[in-house]
C-alpha cells in the first residue's frame, strides 16, 4: 500500500531540507587552496610532530644548495622527505639511494605542491652504527684515491731534533709523551700545538695544527693523538680534514690515537702507526744510552781499522827497506848504464845490418829499373819517333801523311821532320831535271 507524505508549501519545504543538511554545509563555509592547505598543514604538524620512519632511500639528491631530497619507500607506499643543510652536515655518513635509514623527524605539508612531506631530523643506517658506516665509507674513498699506499710513506727520522706534538695540552697523551721522551734522551727538544682532540671543531684545528707545523719547518717528525676513548671521543681522527692533512704533509707524521686496539683513518694514512702515545715517544726518541754505546762501538770499530792499516803499512815500509835497491842503489844505476850502452850497440849493429840490407835492394832495383828504360836502348843506336802534334809514338810509316810535322828522339838530342812523300820519277830526262830543281 502506497505511503504519501504531506509536506506542505514551497516555504515549508525549504525549511525542512535545511534542518537534514550536514552542519558544513549549513555553515557554507569557501576555503582558498592556500587556506585548506594550511588548515591540513597544521593539522597533520598537531597530529605528527615528531615520528619515527623506516624505509629504503631511493631517488637521493643532494642539492647545490646543501639540501638533500630523497624518498622513503617499503612494499606498499612511497614518503617524500627532506634534510634541510644545517641537518645534512651533522650527519656523519654519505647517504645512498638503496640504503636502509630509520629516520627521525616530522611530517608537514610542502605548500607550493600541496604535497605532504616527511622533515628528517636525524639518521641512522639500520643493522649498524652511523659512525661505524663513516668509517667505513670515507677509509674505502680514501683507500681508492691511494691515500693509504706505502710509495707515499716518508721514513722517520732516527734522531730528530725537534718534536711537534699534536694533541690536547690538558691529556694524558701529551704526559705520556713528555714522560717517556725525558726517561729517554732528556735533551730532545719537543713544541707542543694544543687542539681538541674531540667534540665540535676539534678535526679543524688538528689539520690547522698540521699546517702551522709545515709552514713554519720547525720540527723533524710530528706526533698527532691522543689517549684511549670510545668511537665517538676519537672521531675526529677520523674525519676526512685531517687525513688529507696528514697525507699534505711534508713533514713525517706518526699516528698515536687512543689504544693498541683502536685504529682510526689517521692510523692509514699516517707515515708510522704507533699503538698509544707512549709508543709513539719510544719510536721517535730512542734511549740516550743507546746512542752513546753505539757511537763507542763505531769508535772502537774505527780505532782497531786504523791501527790494522797502521800495521800494514808499516809491515809494507820494513819490506820495502830490505830490498836491494835501497840497501845499494848505486850498484843499481850503474847496471843499468852498462846495459844502456849494450841496447846502443846493439841498436848501431841492427841499424847497420838494416841499411846495407835496404842498400842492397834499392841497387838491385835500379838495375832493373835501368834495364827496363828505353833510353838504354837509344844508346845501341835505336831512335824512338812520335808525332808532335799529339805526341803519339809512329809504329808504321802509315801513321803519318805529306807534311807532318815529326821528332825523332835519339840516345843523344831530337830531330824535328817535315814528311815528304816520294814522287813519282820521270823517263825523261829533262823532265825529271825540271822537277828536281822546282821547289
Amino acid at each position: 500500500m502506497a505511503r504519501h507524505l504531506n509536506i506542505g508549501n514551497a516555504k515549508q519545504t525549504k525549511s525542512l531540507f535545511k534542518e537534514n543538511l550536514p552542519a558544513g554545509r549549513q555553515a557554507k563555509k569557501i576555503y582558498t587552496v592556500s587556506e585548506i592547505t594550511k588548515e591540513i598543514r597544521f593539522s597533520l604538524e598537531n597530529s605528527f610532530p615528531a615520528v619515527w620512519v623506516e624505509g629504503e632511500v631511493s631517488n637521493f639528491l643532494k642539492h647545490t644548495s646543501g639540501h638533500c631530497y630523497l624518498s622513503l619507500k617499503d612494499a606498499g607506499s612511497v614518503l617524500s622527505c627532506v634534510i634541510f643543510k644545517n641537518v645534512a652536515n651533522t650527519i656523519t655518513f654519505d647517504i645512498e639511494s638503496g640504503m636502509h635509514l630509520i629516520c627521525f623527524g616530522r611530517i608537514s605539508v610542502y605548500d607550493k605542491r600541496g604535497q605532504y612531506q616527511f622533515y628528517i631530523e636525524e639518521a641512522e643506517p639500520k643493522g649498524v652504527g652511523a659512525l661505524q658506516l663513516a668509517f667505513e665509507q670515507l677509509k674505502n674513498k680514501l683507500q681508492k684515491e691511494g691515500l693509504f699506499d706505502t710509495a707515499h710513506k716518508k721514513p722517520i727520522p732516527v734522531l730528530p731534533r725537534r718534536i711537534g706534538i699534536v694533541t690536547s695540552p690538558t691529556g694524558a697523551a701529551i704526559r705520556d709523551v713528555l714522560n717517556v721522551v725525558g726517561r729517554r734522551f732528556p735533551d730532545m727538544h719537543i713544541i707542543l700545538c694544543p687542539v681538541k682532540v674531540q667534540g665540535a671543531g676539534a678535526a679543524g684545528q688538528i689539520k690547522e695544527a698540521i699546517g702551522i707545523f709545515n709552514r713554519l719547518k720547525n720540527v723533524d717528525v710530528i706526533i698527532v693523538g691522543r689517549g684511549g676513548g670510545s668511537l665517538e671521543d676519537l672521531w675526529a681522527f677520523n674525519e676526512e680534514p685531517v687525513a688529507r692533512a696528514i697525507y699534505n704533509s711534508g713533514i713525517p707524521i706518526i699516528s698515536a690515537v687512543g689504544h693498541e686496539i683502536d685504529y682510526t683513518i689517521a692510523d692509514f694514512v699516517a707515515d708510522l702507526r704507533a699503538p698509544t702515545p707512549s709508543a709513539a715517544a719510544e719510536l721517535v726518541a730512542g734511549k740516550r744510552s743507546d746512542f752513546i754505546n753505539n757511537i763507542n762501538a763505531l769508535r772502537q770499530r774505527l780505532i782497531n781499522a786504523l791501527l790494522a792499516q797502521t800495521d800494514l803499512a808499516t809491515h809494507k815500509l820494513k819490506a820495502l827497506r830490505e830490498r836491494y835497491a835501497f840497501k845499494q842503489p848505486i850498484v843499481l844505476v850503474q847496471q843499468n848504464y852498462q846495459r844502456i850502452d849494450e841496447l846502443t850497440k846493439s841498436l848501431k849493429q841492427d841499424m847497420g845490418h838494416f841499411l846495407k840490407t835496404k842498400e842492397y835492394k834499392l841497387t838491385h832495383l835500379s838495375g832493373k829499373l835501368k834495364a827496363l828504360n828505353p833510353t838504354s836502348i837509344l844508346a845501341r843506336g835505336y831512335s824512338i819517333t812520335m808525332k808532335v802534334e799529339d805526341r803519339r809514338i809512329i809504329k808504321d810509316a802509315k801513321e803519318v801523311k805529306d807534311k807532318d810535322i815529326i821528332k825523332t828522339k835519339l840516345a843523344k838530342g831530337e830531330i824535328i821532320s817535315k814528311v815528304a812523300k816520294e814522287k813519282t820519277v820521270s823517263k825523261n830526262p829533262a823532265k825529271r831535271e825540271r822537277m828536281r830543281r822546282k821547289p
